[in-house]
C-alpha cells in the first residue's frame, strides 16, 4: 500500500530533465505527442493541491503560444523553400545587406510541417519544466541544495516559484472579484483585465516580501568567517575543477582532441570542483530538522526520466532516420522509440499518494 506523502524534489527535477533532454533528441511529432501524454498524465496523477500545483496549465498555454509564434515566424521568413504551395503572400523587397532572408511570398506544406516540429519540441521542452515546477516542492528544493549554493538556491527558488505563485493570486483576486459582481459581458471582461493585473502583482509581490522575512527571520544564508588563506583555497579548487571539466567536455566533442585526455581531466575537474564547493559550504552555518532522504520511489523516478532521456539519444544516434524523419515523408515509430518515450510514465505507479488536503484530513481522524 502506498502512502500520501511528498516525492523528493530533486528527482522530479532529475525526471523532468530527462524528458527535456529527451524531446531535444527527436524531431518525431508522434513522440513529442507521446512524451507530451506521459509527462500531461504524470502531473495529473501526482500532483498535489498546493499553490504550486496548479502553475502547468500555465506552462501548457505558453507552449501553445511557443507553437503558434514558431508558425508564424516561419511565415513571415518563409524562404520560398520548394514544394506544395499552400498560400501567396505578396513578397516584401529587401535591401542587397540582407540578402538571403525574405519576407512574405509563397508558403508551402514543407514549411508548414518543419514549423509545427520544430516548435512542438520547443513546448515540450517548456511543459517539462513546468511539470517540475507543478511537482517538486520549491521550499524543500531549496532545503536540499549543498550550503555552498545557498545563494544559488535562492535565486533559482525566487525564479521557480514566481509562475505558480502568480497562478495562485490570479485565482484567488478572480474569486473575491466575482464575489463582488464583477463584470460579465465578453468586452467587459476585456477591459476588466487591467482591474486583475494590479492585485495579482501586488499579492505576488506582498508573498515574496513575506519569505524573504522569513527566510531572514529564521538566519537563511548567514555564513561564517573563513580566513584568507581557506578563501583563496576554495576559489583555486572551484576555477581548476571547472577548467578540467571544461576542458574534459570539449575533449569529448572535439573528435581531434585525444581521447585519453577526456575522461581523466573530466574527473579530475568534477573532483576539485566538489572539493571547493565543500570548503565553501563551511562558512554557511545552518541546521536542518529532518532532511528529505532518497527512498525507492525517488530513485525509480530519477531513474525513469535518465531512461527516456538515454533512450531518444540512443534513438538519435542509431535511428536517426526514425528521431528526425524530415517532412517529405510520414513519420514512423521503432519499438526503442516507443519504450523511450513510454518510460516516462513510471512515476503514475512508482510515485507516491500526493498529499492533499482529503489525505491530510484521513490521517488526522
Amino acid at each position: 500500500m502506498r502512502l500520501a506523502r511528498d516525492l523528493h524534489p530533486v528527482a522530479w527535477w532529475v525526471w523532468a530533465v530527462g524528458l527535456a533532454v529527451a524531446a531535444s533528441c527527436t524531431t518525431n511529432p508522434l513522440l513529442l505527442l507521446v512524451l507530451l501524454g506521459a509527462v500531461t498524465l504524470v502531473v495529473l496523477t501526482c500532483r498535489s493541491d498546493q499553490p504550486w500545483a496548479r502553475s502547468f496549465r500555465l506552462y501548457v498555454w505558453l507552449g501553445v503560444v511557443v507553437l503558434v509564434v514558431r508558425i508564424l515566424f516561419r511565415v513571415l521568413l518563409g524562404g520560398d523553400a520548394p514544394g506544395h504551395v499552400l498560400f501567396t503572400l505578396p513578397t516584401i523587397p529587401l535591401p542587397d545587406w540582407a540578402a538571403g532572408i525574405s519576407l512574405l511570398g509563397p508558403f508551402t506544406r514543407e514549411e508548414l510541417l518543419a514549423a509545427t516540429y520544430e516548435g512542438l519540441r520547443l513546448a515540450t521542452l517548456l511543459i517539462a519544466v513546468g511539470a517540475a515546477n507543478a511537482l517538486a516542492n520549491p521550499k524543500r528544493l531549496m532545503k536540499s541544495l549543498p550550503p555552498a549554493l545557498y545563494e544559488i538556491g535562492t535565486a533559482m527558488t525566487v525564479a521557480i516559484s514566481v509562475v505558480p505563485q502568480l497562478a495562485d493570486s490570479a485565482r484567488r483576486v478572480r474569486a473575491a472579484q466575482q464575489l463582488r459582481g464583477g463584470p460579465t459581458g465578453r468586452w467587459r471582461r476585456i477591459r476588466g483585465v487591467r482591474r486583475l493585473l494590479v492585485p495579482i502583482l501586488e499579492d505576488a509581490f506582498d508573498r515574496s516580501l513575506a519569505l524573504a522575512a522569513g527566510m531572514d527571520a529564521r538566519g537563511y544564508g548567514r555564513t561564517g568567517e573563513l580566513s584568507a588563506r581557506q578563501r583563496r583555497a576554495t576559489g583555486a579548487l572551484i576555477i581548476a575543477g571547472l577548467i578540467g571539466v571544461c576542458v574534459g567536455v570539449y575533449a569529448f566533442l572535439d573528435s581531434t582532441a585525444p581521447r585519453l585526455l577526456a575522461l581523466p581531466m573530466l574527473v579530475l575537474g568534477m573532483l576539485l570542483a566538489l572539493g571547493g564547493f565543500a570548503l565553501a559550504g563551511r562558512r554557511v552555518q545552518r541546521t536542518r530538522y529532518r532532511p528529505d532522504r532518497w527512498r525507492l520511489p525517488e530513485l525509480v523516478v530519477a531513474a525513469s526520466g535518465i531512461a527516456a532521456g538515454a533512450g531518444m539519444w540512443a534513438l538519435q544516434r542509431w535511428e536517426s532516420a526514425i528521431a528526425h524523419p524530415g517532412v517529405l515523408v510520414r513519420p514512423e515509430v521503432s519499438l526503442l522509440a516507443l519504450v523511450a518515450a513510454l518510460v516516462a510514465v513510471l512515476p503514475v505507479w512508482a510515485a507516491p499518494l500526493p498529499v492533499t488536503a482529503g489525505r491530510r484530513e484521513e490521517a488526522l481522524a
